[in-house]
This record gives C-alpha cells, structure tokens and sequence, in this order.
C-alpha cells in the first residue's frame, strides 16, 4: 500500500474536537431549567430558615397536670349544688329609637367603662339640637339686651328729641301769641286763632310724650319683663339640654368594666326606645372578676349555715379544681313551691375557668375545721416543675398557649416532688422548658401540633 493511501485512511479515522465540543454544550432550554430548579431550591431553604425563625419561635415544653391532695374536704357541713352567676349583670338598652349604624364589640371581648359600643344614625337628632340650642342663644341674647338697659346713644337721642319738640312748642306759643293779638286787632279771622292754639297743644303733647320715653330710656326695662325673658331662656335652655341627651344617647357605652356576654343586634337594625314595649337589650356584660355560686338550700338544711361560712367551690367542668368562698347573701323570703332558701356565695379567688351558668357544687365548711382545711390543702407538682428565684419558689402553668408564672410555697417534700399552695390541682405545670423562659411568653406543647 502506497503512502499517500495510509495517509488518506489515517485522516478518516481522526476525531473532529470541535464538533464535539459544540455538541456537549448545553442548549438555551437546558440552561433556563437549571437556573430555574437552582431559584426553588434557594426559596425551599429561605423558607424554611423563615418558618424556623419565624413560624417555629415557640418553644416547645414538656407539661403535667397538677394533682389536687386532700381531695376529700374535711369538715364539710352541707354541700349544696348551683349555678355560677356574675355579682351584677347589665342589660343595655338604648335610651331612643334609631337604626344601628356601627357596632364595636363581639360575644366575649372585654371592655371599659365609658367605651365606645354602638352608635345609632345621628342626623335627626343633631338637627334638633342645633334648632335647640339656636333658640336658646336667642333668648340669652333677649335677656342680655333687657339686663344691660338702654344704650347710652339710646338716651342722647331721646334728650335731643325732647331738646327738639320742646323748641318746637316754644315756637308754637309765640305764633299763638302772635295770633291772638292779630286777632284781637282784626287783622286775622278765629279760625287762624284756632288753628294756633291746636299747633300749640300738639307741640305740648309731643314735648310731654317725649319726657316719658326719656325717663323710660334712663330708668330702663321693667323687673317684670326682665323674669320674663329669664323664664324663655329657662325653657329654651331645657329644650336644648333635652336635645343634647337624645344626641348623646345615640352613643352607647360601656357602664362598667367587664366580658361582653351577648349582642342582640346587628348593623342595620331598628332600635326602640328603653321605655317603648318593644325595645329589647342591645348587649349584656358583667364583671367575670366578681362571680358567685347561686344555690337552692332546702329549709331543712338551712339552720346548717352561718353568715359569712367558709366553703369551697367546685365546677363540673373541671373537677380537679377548687374556689375559696363565703356566704354572701341570704334570700329574706323563702321559695314556697320548691322548699328552699336562695344562698349566694362570693368566689373570693376567680379565674377563667369560672364562666356564668356553669354547674357548681358548693361545700360548706364547719368553722372548727376551717384551720386545719387551709393546711392541707395544696396540689402536687414534680421537682421538675418547681423553679427558685432569689430563694422563692414559683412554677409555670400553661393559660391560653402561655407560659405563666405562679408562686407557690412547699408545705412538704414527696417522692418526686412536693405539695404546694397557690395552686388548687388540675393545673397544666410545665416540666420541661428552654432557658430564659419568661412569664407570658408564648409556648407549644410537646406533641400537640
């Protein structure tokens, strides 16, 4: 074989880099694919940094519940069963007739005295309010004007009108005069004479007229007319007063501090007068700081109690837990039909457990073993739960994903951890927590999403 044919076959068999290289190289499409996948893998990582930071700041606690000791209530003369009522509840009405126009409050929000609940349409009642109030600022501007008297200007121009008439009825004498003499000589008929002495008398009348008003100028306005005006502006000033507080009734407040326990109207709504036979109440609150127990004792019973007896509460809803309370009101009148004395008993350590209309069951306690309940009662609580600050004893309890500090106080050691006071048993106590936890922070229980 020649040279020039190895040489041609050598050629054939050469590997052409450059088309290679153009062929591995990504297209445009490939390119847009990789940027956009590395883009959703950076968000996913922001994400997560973000939910961590964020979403996950809660710390998460590990919890037990307290556990109530002595559970059986000791010296306990009567126990008697009923219903947990606010001290005072409020229904508001509102005070005129009006269309709902905004309301600021829910079933359940907490509000204070004075603040702002519901406001009616107010136009209407403006209006009469600006015609009230004009009336009255005309009859002060009446009054004002009789009280200051007559104007000095008032009483120089009465003096320069009398100055005037006065000078007219001398001039007038002096033609009658002038008249008369004429007369007498014949120069001039009776009726010249008549018509003098007629002029004459005028002047004088005018001239006198005219001192009377001056007098009246300087002494002023009768006492009569001033009581007068004095009434008209009484009057007037009551019907703007009235007027204010029909457009200030159209402004529904709260009277008191407390829980708003219903609303029964909406935005939109008629509203009737308090006093009309169709009004209903626009919402109800009370104070849930100041509750009682309301119970029906059989009369057979009744001569059990003493005014002002100890007793503890208890609630179905929440077993574990117990109330410190006293007698507070005895009903004067016995229930004939049922056989029963109404007794209300004060709540002196309520919380938010407690809520109106929940069932109770009250235990009254004899007065001899009222010492000797308060020592042992108490709840149990792990070691891990007890934390020391400056030598004080405290725990945290969890209340609406909050950690909350209560202080207690030891009353003995137990295998694992110790009976406490401050805390009546049922509590949820937290065991395990991060450092630096702090009261009202908020936290996640371990194992509750």
């Amino acid at each position: 074989m020649s040279t020039d044919t190895k040489h041609k076959d050598l050629e054939g068999l050469r590997i052409d880099r450059s088309a290679s290289v153009a062929d591995t190289s990504p297209s445009p499409w490939a390119k847009t694919f990789i940027l956009a996948g590395v883009a959703v893998l950076v968000l996913a990582g922001i994400a997560a940094l973000a939910y961590r930071f964020i979403g996950g700041s809660a710390p998460e606690v590990e919890v037990v519940r307290a556990t109530a000791e002595g559970g059986d209530i000791g010296g306990v003369v009567l126990t008697a069963t009923g219903y947990i009522i606010p001290h005072h509840k409020i229904e508001a009405n509102s005070k005129v007739t009006g269309r709902v126009a905004w309301i600021g409050v829910e079933k359940g929000d907490k509000v204070k005295e004075g603040q702002v609940l519901v406001r009616l349409e107010d136009q209407e009642f403006r209006a009469q309010y600006d015609q009230a109030r004009g009336a009255a600022d005309s009859a002060r501007a009446q009054l004002e004007q009789l009280q200051h008297g007559s104007r000095p200007e008032e009483i120089q121009q009465a003096e320069h009108n009398l100055s005037e008439a006065r000078a007219t009825a001398a001039n007038d004498k002096i033609t009658l005069e002038r008249t008369r003499t004429l007369v007498t000589q014949g120069v001039l008929s009776q009726q010249a004479l008549d018509d003098a002495n007629g002029k004459y008398e005028a002047s004088q009348q005018r001239v006198h007229s005219l001192e009377q008003s001056h007098q009246l100028a300087k002494i002023g306005p009768r006492a009569e007319e001033i009581a007068r005006a004095q009434g008209s502006l009484t009057q007037a000033a009551g019907q703007a007063a009235y007027a204010k507080s029909q457009l200030d009734a159209t402004v529904i407040r709260a009277p008191i501090t407390g829980t708003i326990l219903d609303r029964s109207v909406e935005k939109g709504e008629l509203l009737t007068g308090q006093f009309a036979s169709a009004a209903r109440p626009v919402f109800s609150l009370a104070n849930l700081e100041d509750i009682q127990a309301d119970l029906d004792v059989a009369q057979d019973d009744f001569a059990k109690l003493t005014p002002h007896q100890k007793a503890v509460v208890t609630v179905d809803a929440f077993p574990d837990l117990k109330w410190d309370g006293v007698i507070a009101e005895v009903s004067p009148e016995a229930n004939r039909q049922k056989a029963t004395i109404e007794v209300k008993v004060q709540i002196l350590n309520p919380d938010s457990h407690l809520r109106p209309e929940m069932n109770t069951t009250v235990h009254f306690i004899a007065e001899e073993n009222k010492s000797a309940n308060a020592q042992s009662a108490g709840a149990y609580v792990p070691t891990a739960a007890l934390r020391d600050a400056d030598g004080k004893k405290y725990v945290f309890i969890v209340l609406n994903d909050k950690a909350m500090k209560r202080d207690v106080k030891v009353l003995s050691q137990r295998s694992g951890g110790g009976l406490v006071s401050g805390l009546n048993g049922g509590e949820t106590v937290i065991t395990t927590a991060p450092e630096g936890l702090k009261d009202g922070d908020k936290i996640k229980i371990k194992g509750q999403s």
